[in-house]
């Protein structure tokens, strides 16, 4: 585990640069240009936004305390990829099983940052409010995270049934549904847009998975 350095901050006001920062990072960690490619404009500008690597196949870096003011890089071991790989295994069979899979591996990186970072700690929907951040994430944060467990998963080709979407956001406070965002899988065959959401959840809790039509509708 390595210490990600204190963030900077600043926001692209082009999808376009922030692509291609997201790319110039990626190259930064040694990652070819065209897996760096792969990578939409609005994936790669929840690395850039923060000045962040985006992931490889041997690392990410994990964004906590709130819009990824602490950070950590997780360097995958061979005993993670086994793990990960062993609980991928079992969805194979079906879209609606990698769902289940990916859950199962979300809930993997929670128990196995939470004691590192000290998120063993958190609270479902945490935010501000709780003046608990350094315990906490907020749903940049897991967007980010998620998004990037996603990315390791293609990586390493164990995605079979799905590719990974752009991320979602909602938030209209005409019917007071608060701002959120979340990441994005898309079913290869029906080309349904499912969320990935870990904020809602506490510890070790499974993330919520729902289509992103139902998800925009909910609280």
């Amino acid at each position: 585990m390595r210490d990600a350095g204190q963030p900077t901050f600043g926001r692209q006001s082009r999808a376009g640069l922030a692509a291609a920062f997201g790319i110039f990072l990626a190259t930064l960690l040694g990652v070819s240009a065209a897996k760096a490619i792969e990578m939409s404009a609005e994936v790669a500008n929840l690395y850039s936004s923060v000045s962040i690597y985006p992931p490889s196949a041997n690392s990410m870096t994990v964004c906590y305390g709130f819009v990824c003011r602490r950070r950590e890089i997780l360097d995958f071991t061979a005993a993670d990829r086994s793990a990960i790989t062993q609980i991928m295994a079992a969805g194979r069979a079906s879209a609606a099983a990698e769902r289940t899979a990916v859950q199962k591996v979300v809930v993997w990186f929670d128990r196995r940052m939470g004691p590192i970072l000290g998120t063993n700690k958190r609270v479902a929907k945490a935010d501000f409010r709780y003046f608990d951040d350094k315990h906490n994430y907020d749903c940049w944060d897991t967007t980010r995270n998620t998004t990037s467990l996603l990315l390791v998963l293609r990586e390493w080709g164990l995605l079979k049934h799905h590719a990974i979407g752009d991320p979602k956001y909602r938030g209209n406070t005409l019917v007071l549904q608060t701002p959120h965002n979340t990441a994005v899988l898309v079913d290869r065959a029906t080309k349904i847009e499912w969320v990935v959401d870990l904020w809602p959840r506490g510890y070790l809790q499974p993330p919520d998975v729902m289509t992103v039509q139902k998800w925009v509708t909910e609280d």
